[in-house]
């Protein structure tokens, strides 16, 4: 994730695209869907990395949808950029996220710090994705009206890599009862989770994922027949 002491990167640096000429060099990135690519463009954050690790994971499978989603984060007095890219092909859910990653020392440990990026994808078959949890939050519900767009969307997507166990004290219907009952809680799967809102992405971006959750949704509701 970028933080204030790096700049943002505008558009695909440090390569030459299909029209950069004669001789130009032809990169993983340059077989992405040409939609695909402007989203990863549009983000900001090294589009040519991530570019180049996405096209990689898809190993020339075709995109049929997808979703980027560039989060800001506060850590202390630095902003931190990051940026998901969830890719639905006619078999898999391939994952991408790029952020910061440790700086390099250059010239032995004595030497000068370099930004470094770290990128890491995942693809995870069809038949594998447990859930696709979508949250919607409208604002003014006694004015709402079929089809009104909502003001922010989460989607959670899960195939059991990463499980959140949530505990609380467990209680009993005796409110003068104080012996210890030790703790309930619930297990979740939510390997991503992206929310976007109208406020901060715009209502474009949270279309954007409604489509691409009901095409999720639909691939695995089918995927008997992918």
């Amino acid at each position: 994730m970028p933080t204030s002491r790096h700049p943002r990167s505008s558009g695909p640096a440090g390569r030459s695209g299909p029209s950069g000429g004669r001789g130009a060099r032809e990169t993983p990135g340059d077989s992405l869907a040409p939609e695909l690519r402007r989203a990863v463009e549009h983000a900001g954050y090294y589009p040519a990395l991530v570019s180049d690790v996405v096209a990689v994971a898809l190993g020339g499978e075709e995109a049929r949808a997808h979703l980027v989603h560039q989060e800001t984060t506060f850590d202390g007095e630095e902003v931190r950029r990051h940026v998901t890219v969830v890719v639905l092909t006619p078999t898999r859910l391939v994952v991408a996220h790029a952020d910061d990653g440790t700086d390099l020392v250059e010239g032995g440990t004595g030497g000068p710090r370099s930004h470094a990026a770290a990128a890491s994808t995942e693809a995870v078959p069809l038949s594998q994705v447990r859930s696709v949890v979508l949250s919607h939050v409208v604002s003014r519900p006694d004015l709402y009206r079929g089809g009104d767009p909502a003001a922010e969307l989460t989607v959670t997507i899960g195939w059991g890599s990463v499980q959140r166990l949530d505990l609380e004290p467990a209680s009993c219907a005796d409110p003068q009862c104080d012996a210890d009952h030790g703790y309930s809680g619930s297990l979740s799967s939510d390997d991503v989770v992206l929310r976007v809102s109208a406020a901060a992405d715009g209502a474009d971006a949270v279309a954007r994922a409604l489509r691409f959750a009901g095409a999720l949704s639909a691939a695995t509701a089918g995927r008997a027949s992918s």
